[in-house]
């Protein structure tokens, strides 16, 4: 999947939301025990999950990107889908909300058990930052072509912008959005300091088509404006 291969063979959860498809070909694969959980968003209205579903990334990480689940953590799954099971054949005015309160448990257990593999898979991981580090140098070292996004780095480096986020708030304590600006201000600095560019034209090689919006983001993580930034230098 993605060019990358496979790692697991049982043990996996992948999380879909809606309106995405995933395929299972059961002809043609080795298919051992498993639990599918399908609920309609519907469902979750008038219950805080409504709200807080948004906040599991998860849901919109590509399949190559499942969760490799431990037995124990296996375990701890399964039992809440049971209970699931169980009061889904029990129907009364508090199924809807003893099922909820089982979904959000999973969710939660998953965040963690995500968590969990960021740092479990340290190596593997290492190498994606080191190829992310070097996939926004090349691009601000070479002709900028419009502002660098993230939606840009999570294709060249086959993962989900989720995924890629996730990952790199675990590890560095910053967003890939965050990295981005990081990485700007930093070559504005350099810029600002080095040469003689007016700010309309170091906003330009920087990919921003106003140097309005150049400025605005400067000041706001700098405190100063790029002239004020300059002057401060000299």
């Amino acid at each position: 999947y993605g060019q990358q291969h496979y790692d697991y063979d049982k043990g996996v959860l992948s999380f879909t939301a809606p309106n995405q498809v995933q395929q299972l070909d059961l002809q043609n694969m080795e298919c051992g025990s498993g639990y599918l959980l399908i609920f309609h968003p519907d469902f979750l209205l008038q219950h805080t999950l409504a709200n807080s579903i948004h906040h599991y990334g998860f849901f919109d990480y590509a399949v190559n990107e499942a969760l490799h689940l431990s037995a124990e953590e296996e375990d701890n799954l399964i039992m809440i889908l049971h209970k699931i099971d169980k009061e889904c054949k029990h129907i009364d005015k508090h199924t809807q909300e003893i099922i909820l309160t089982q979904i959000e448990s999973l969710l939660k257990y998953s965040n963690r058990f995500y968590k969990r593999q960021f740092l479990t898979r340290k190596n593997n991981n290492s190498a994606l930052l080191a190829r992310f580090e070097h996939l926004i140098d090349g691009y601000f070292n070479s002709e900028v072509q419009g502002l660098l996004t993230v939606q840009y780095l999570a294709t060249q480096m086959n993962l989900s912008p989720n995924y890629l986020s996730d990952l790199l708030r675990i590890h560095t304590g910053q967003s890939t959005q965050q990295h981005i600006h990081e990485k700007l201000i930093a070559k504005a600095k350099e810029k600002l300091s080095t040469t003689s560019l007016s700010v309309s034209e170091i906003a330009y090689a920087l990919g921003f088509e106003h140097a309005q919006s150049f400025s605005t983001l400067f000041k706001k993580k700098t405190n100063l404006s790029p002239l004020e930034f300059r002057q401060a230098f000299n």
